[in-house]
């Protein structure tokens, strides 16, 4: 992106978040004039910092500048894996690690981006709000059938318990996508129950609570495949809870 597009890009972050939440950006420093802060007006906790940092600070070269949104990712399992992806890093700017900088040169997905701001507004929101704020949402999610035999979870029960994805809440719809050597969309199931305690940790998978999820819908192994994802939905990665295009949830819903 030119510096004109990097401009026009902040302004569509800035009137997302104004028409989504009703939230105009707060400029508070007079050396950094562009610096934009969104934060809660109930609890005033920052949500999003819009600022440009040097390259050297963030680890991308020695000279030149970044555009960057630092935004609040909760689920340390998930930032983890978060930052493993272009365009997104530690965050240089606030605490390293609740916080990623997500780099604005087109990099991430403009929809995994709302994604993210959206996850960082829930994550820094009062109880009160989060129970009021937004409507059920569909996402998918992971199931390594490595570590768990996912593939046959349904088979005795139509409810289990799965962990805990971040910003999925009680009534909310999961399109689970279970990973190679299946790489594909299994089941749909309705979030019936979250924040059920539970503590696991190990070197692949940690846990710190539990959702209900019940089983509404099967399909077939060959229907969402990671390559149909990829090429009809533009969907380049499932890692962690994502909401879905519009596209992709009216198909799975016929």
């Amino acid at each position: 992106m030119n510096r004109q597009d990097i401009c026009n890009y902040k302004q569509e972050i800035c009137d997302y978040i104004r028409k989504k939440y009703g939230m105009d950006p707060e400029y508070k420093w007079r050396r950094y004039s562009e610096y934009a802060i969104f934060r809660h007006a109930d609890n005033n906790k920052q949500f999003a910092l819009l600022t440009t940092v040097p390259r050297k600070k963030i680890g991308l070269g020695s000279t030149g500048t970044e555009d960057v949104i630092d935004l609040k990712i909760d689920d340390m399992f998930f930032r983890d894996m978060l930052i493993q992806q272009d365009g997104i890093l530690p965050s240089c700017q606030t605490n390293r690690m609740r916080w990623i900088s997500v780099v604005l040169d087109g990099t991430v997905p403009e929809e995994q981006l709302r994604d993210l701001i959206d996850m960082s507004f829930m994550a820094t929101a009062s109880a009160r709000k989060k129970e009021k704020v937004r409507p059920p949402k569909e996402w998918i999610i992971p199931a390594n059938p490595k570590y768990f035999d996912i593939v046959h979870a349904f088979d005795n029960a139509e409810i289990i318990n799965w962990k805990q994805g971040a910003g999925i809440k009680t009534g909310d719809t999961v399109y689970m996508y279970v990973g190679a050597p299946v790489s594909a969309v299994l089941y749909k199931c309705k979030v019936t129950e979250t924040g059920i305690p539970y503590k696991r940790k190990n070197p692949h998978i940690s846990i710190k609570a539990l959702m209900r999820i019940q089983l509404q819908r099967r399909y077939a192994p060959d229907q969402y495949t990671f390559s149909v994802l990829k090429e009809k939905y533009g969907i380049h990665a499932v890692r962690g809870p994502r909401g879905i295009p519009a596209s992709l949830s009216a198909d799975l819903g016929q």
